[in-house]
């Protein structure tokens, strides 16, 4: 079946099987491996996309459901890499072996966009469903403040 994905503002029409997740889609057809497979059953995060601006775990998001739906991945956040979060990450050097972090990125994204000024608790609840085996949690969380940082003075400035 011919499905049509907007990835990353690219349009892609890709003959597949529409039960197929998006994240085997995302990484084996389209080529974007940023997304990560971690658990295959929704727990740990690593997977993490926008789909319509909404966090999803594509790995078991069917690509039908994705049709004709803005999909945004890591690499897509930010056209340069300078994403306030991704600046943030690397300022404070969250990441230690990184297999999670895009996730956790993308879902610290979503958080920022409806909660400019999040609370510890406020991003303890947001990221609690993605797992970072490492432990970093505590150098996320500080990033996700700075980000926020980051994001109140780019808007003050405009």
């Amino acid at each position: 079946m011919m499905i049509t994905l907007n990835i990353n503002t690219k349009t892609y029409n890709i003959d597949i099987d529409p039960d197929t997740p998006l994240l085997w889609v995302l990484r084996d057809t389209i080529g974007l491996v940023g997304t990560k497979y971690g658990c295959g059953v929704a727990q740990c995060g690593a997977c993490t996309v926008h789909l319509d601006g909404e966090a999803v775990r594509s790995c078991v998001t069917r690509v039908s459901r994705a049709a004709g739906k803005k999909i945004v991945t890591i690499e897509g956040l930010a056209e340069k890499n300078d994403h306030p979060l991704q600046k943030a990450w690397l300022e404070l050097d969250v990441s230690q072996c990184g297999y999670c972090q895009a996730g956790q990125i993308m879902s610290a994204a979503v958080l920022l966009r409806e909660n400019k000024n999040p609370t510890d608790q406020d991003i303890n609840d947001a990221m609690a469903g993605n797992i970072c085996r490492c432990g970093t949690y505590l150098r996320i969380r500080d990033a996700i403040h700075l980000a926020a940082e980051f994001q109140r003075k780019e808007t003050s400035a405009k």
